[in-house]
C-alpha cells in the first residue's frame, strides 16, 4: 500500500502541471448540462490521466487545487463540497497507478478494464456521497438537487473519465518502451 503514496520531485512536479491544465480545462472547456450547476468536464479525463501515472496523492491534489483556485478566480470563492469531491474521485482515480501497466508500454483490455472499474468507483463515490453529503451539511442545499446533480456529474465525469482517460492512457503507453522489446547484440 505504501507503493501507492510515494511523493518524489516528479510527483510534484506533475501536481503543479496537472493543477493547472485541470484549471484551464475545468474553467473554458465543458459543456454545460440541463441540470443547473453540472456540467461535462473534460478535466476529469486529465485527472483520470495523471492520477494514473502518478498515484493517488498527486491525482487528489491535481483535482483539489484545480477545482478550488477554477471556482474563486470564476466565482469570487470555492463551492468547497464539490472541490472536495474533485479531489476525493481523483485520489481514487490514483488507484489505477500500480494496477495498470501504462508505464510498461502495455494499456489494453484487462488495463483499461481496471482503470475504468477505478475510475467509475471513485466517480460514484464523490459525486453520489461525498459532494452531496457535504451540499446539505455546509450548504443546506435541498437534498433532491444535490442528489439529482451529483447523479449527473457521476454519469458525466465517468464519461470524462472513461473516454478522455482511456484515450490520454493509450496514447502515453504508445511511447513507452515495451518490456522485453530491447534485445542486446
Amino acid at each position: 500500500m505504501k507503493k501507492y503514496f510515494e511523493v518524489s520531485t516528479k510527483t510534484i512536479v506533475a501536481t503543479g502541471l496537472g493543477a493547472a491544465i485541470f484549471t484551464l480545462l475545468f474553467m473554458y472547456v465543458k459543456i454545460p448540462s440541463p441540470v443547473p450547476e453540472t456540467s461535462f468536464q473534460t478535466a476529469y479525463g486529465v485527472s483520470s490521466f495523471f492520477a494514473t501515472l502518478f498515484g493517488p496523492i498527486a491525482g487528489g491534489l491535481i483535482a483539489f487545487i484545480g477545482h478550488a483556485i477554477s471556482d474563486a478566480v470564476q466565482y469570487g470563492s470555492p463551492w468547497w463540497s464539490w472541490v472536495i469531491a474533485s479531489g476525493v474521485a481523483s485520489f481514487i482515480f490514483g488507484f489505477a497507478y500500480k494496477n495498470t501497466k501504462v508505464e510498461e508500454g502495455e494499456f489494453k483490455g484487462k488495463d483499461i478494464l481496471t482503470f475504468n472499474i477505478i475510475q467509475i468507483i471513485g466517480n460514484v463515490i464523490a459525486w453520489l456521497v461525498v459532494a452531496p453529503i457535504l451540499d446539505i451539511v455546509i450548504y443546506r442545499e435541498p437534498v433532491n438537487l444535490v442528489f439529482t446533480q451529483g447523479a449527473i456529474a457521476a454519469v458525466m465525469n465517468s464519461i470524462s473519465a472513461g473516454v478522455l482517460g482511456t484515450l490520454l492512457l493509450l496514447a502515453y503507453s504508445a511511447t513507452r518502451t515495451k518490456k522485453g522489446s530491447l534485445t542486446k547484440k
